[in-house]
């Protein structure tokens, strides 16, 4: 049998929402392939944009939808956060926090002082999602960032999603404040690199495989961090999003869901497949059926992007010549 995608990675960083689960619920195929990849023996990490949760909540959050997870199986971009402040401050230092109740015991946990107001003189703020945030939060914050605070920011996810759909994140209250002061904040989770270093470092890991739903944080994070990475079409970035793309947010596969981990890797990876054919044709595209048998839809995506990606990036229009490709277009939403 052809070598797995998962075939020579010692740990798997999963995404959360959007790639293992969609709020109260696990994405299909999610708990097989999980289940599969620790019976192999492969280390697992859940690694979430997510400040407001601690790991243990998610952990719990995790079991009950069916999975077995571990609080040291999570790494958040709280904790990150806290660890890119106590390697820059002394122990002791007071962090003004705009967040939730578990950024603020990050925070106590590294050996800072998690403080509210500006009247307790803190030397830095630190910045995660918390749906209690208010004006009064962010007016403490800015006024401590303008007077030469340290600023870090868990995460930049602008939206948030839930069963209603998209909603502000912590990178909406994170531009508040850019605007407010002028100030570009230091990220400590996806895509910057200090979650991902945090979690593959947790599992004494050398050959990490990134899995995630979003171009602009798992995806990137992951061509940031220098490791390998696959896409899955179950949460926020689309079909035309992945074609798209810039080469700083471009993963090496791209599959329906997480069963392609036990699926030969060159089945999900950017490359012509079998069946479909690509010609260039100035600033579009054409896709084509090839005699023999065609690959489905996702074959064709990923025929299309190792034709465009070499070319040029940003959106492209794309022609189906026969039936079937036209049929895979619309499938893709790219007709």
């Amino acid at each position: 049998m052809s070598a797995t995608l998962l075939d020579g990675h010692d740990v798997v960083l999963f995404d959360l929402d959007g790639t293992v689960y969609r709020g109260g619920e696990l994405v299909p195929g999610a708990l097989e392939a999980i289940r599969e990849v620790h019976r192999r023996g492969v280390t697992v990490r859940y690694v979430t944009n997510n400040a407001s949760k601690s790991d243990s909540s998610v952990a719990e959050h995790l079991t009950g939808l069916g999975l077995t997870a571990a609080p040291t199986e999570v790494s958040t971009s709280a904790q990150a956060g806290a660890a890119v402040l106590a390697a820059q401050l002394p122990p002791g230092s007071r962090v003004l926090v705009v967040g939730a109740p578990a950024l603020v015991s990050e925070v106590d946990r590294v050996g800072l002082v998690p403080v509210r107001d500006l009247a307790d003189d803190p030397v830095a703020v630190v910045q995660g999602h918390s749906t209690e945030t208010a004006w009064r939060n962010l007016a403490e914050a800015c006024l401590a960032i303008r007077g030469g605070a340290l600023w870090v920011a868990c995460n930049s996810d602008r939206t948030l999603p839930t069963e209603r759909g998209e909603v502000p994140g912590n990178g909406a209250m994170v531009a508040a404040l850019q605007a407010a002061t002028g100030q570009e904040p230091v990220v400590a989770g996806k895509p910057e690199r200090p979650l991902l270093d945090r979690a593959v470092s947790s599992a004494g890991a050398q050959a990490p495989l990134m899995v995630g739903d979003r171009l602009d944080t798992d995806i990137a994070g992951a061509v940031h961090a220098g490791m390998p990475s696959l896409m899955v079409l179950t949460g926020v970035s689309t079909a035309a999003d992945l074609l798209a793309a810039t080469p700083d947010q471009r993963p090496d596969h791209v599959a329906a869901d997480l069963r392609a981990l036990h699926r030969p890797a060159a089945e999900s990876a950017i490359a012509e497949q079998p069946g479909w054919k690509v010609r260039v044709d100035g600033d579009a595209l054409e896709l084509s059926t090839q005699p023999g048998e065609a690959g489905d839809a996702l074959a064709a995506l990923r025929t299309l992007c190792a034709a465009w990606w070499p070319t040029a990036a940003g959106p492209v229009a794309v022609r189906g010549v026969d039936e079937r490709a036209q049929d895979a277009l619309r499938h893709l939403g790219l007709a």
